[in-house]
């Protein structure tokens, strides 16, 4: 019986251990288990705060994007590519070879619109096709995008305006480029259309003049304005793609800017308004960095030789 009267305070003092050291352990646990539900609460909240929100929006079809061509959608500039492609069909002679060689080069060592030098282009391209007819240029056209536009498109670019279209919205190009070459190149890549400079022409055949002035700089976001009231969109829902500091206004328009490929300008610009960013290029442009002018000089007497030589050798 001693022995018993012995064990049983110890029995029973170790199961009240157990019991108390049982509703400890248990407390700690619910507390922690609040705890840590809290934490994923404030971690949950915190990632919804920083996310993006879902863009584009599916089934907003109140929201459309607009797409600058040069150096935004397509390597290079369109209208130079369209000289290029005229030049072989003898639209133009020999004499002018240097010329077009010169403005391709200087854009692609650039990145960048000069104004000036867009100017020479349009100007030379107006007198080329003076006399012409629309269909004639416009048939051409087509063939001219397949030799030397189709494997020029960036295809980064190109997704994102497929990503709009997926979500049901519309998509256009706007360009200082002929309306004809840009509707064929919408055309070809399953967007909307384009908005594009437009030559004059009576009766179907080219005047050598324009209607009003290039597409350019402010008047892009004009169009786009324009465009927007005439389609019933919300340009606070709309997007605006373009690598050009020179397309700042339309940029400034839409609720969602890109900088995409941008020059210097455009760039310092996109980063002060915190503006979303794309290069698709696989390295930055020699020509920012101060490119010697011996390599630049050597780029172009590549490029003319090498137009010069196809030059000969249909001859």
């Amino acid at each position: 019986m001693a022995a018993l009267g012995w064990l049983t305070p110890r029995r029973r003092s170790a199961t009240a251990r157990s019991v108390l050291a049982g509703e400890a352990a248990a407390e700690a646990a619910r507390k922690s288990s609040l705890q840590l539900e809290q934490e994923r609460e404030e971690a949950a909240a915190t990632e919804t705060a920083v996310a993006e929100p879902e863009f584009p929006v599916v089934g907003d079809v109140r929201a459309a994007a607009f797409f600058d061509l040069d150096n935004t959608v397509m390597q290079g500039a369109a209208i130079f590519h369209l000289g290029r492609g005229l030049y072989k069909r003898k639209f133009f002679q020999r004499r002018e070879l240097a010329r077009f060689a010169w403005q391709q080069t200087w854009f692609r060592l650039a990145g960048v619109e000069d104004p000036e030098h867009m100017q020479d282009a349009r100007d030379s391209a107006l007198s080329i096709v003076k006399g012409h007819r629309v269909s004639e240029l416009t048939a051409i056209g087509e063939e001219i995008y397949d030799e030397y536009m189709a494997d020029r498109i960036w295809p980064g670019t190109r997704s994102l305006a497929q990503a709009h279209l997926d979500a049901g919205q519309k998509v256009w190009l706007v360009t200082a480029a002929p309306v004809e070459t840009a509707t064929i190149i919408a055309r070809r890549l399953g967007l909307t259309g384009a908005l594009g400079t437009v030559a004059e022409s009576i009766d179907g055949v080219y005047t050598g003049k324009l209607v009003g002035e290039p597409l350019h700089g402010p008047a892009k976001a004009e169009a786009v304005r324009a465009l927007a009231a005439a389609e019933g969109l919300d340009l606070n829902r709309c997007a605006a793609y373009s690598d050009s500091h020179n397309d700042i206004p339309m940029l400034s328009l839409v609720g969602h800017p890109y900088a995409i490929n941008p020059d210097a300008k455009l760039r310092k610009h996109a980063k002060d308004r915190d503006w979303r960013l794309r290069d698709y290029r696989t390295g930055r442009k020699a020509a920012k960095v101060g490119i010697p002018a011996a390599a630049g000089l050597g780029a172009l007497a590549g490029g003319t030789a090498a137009a010069v030589a196809l030059h000969r050798r249909r001859r």
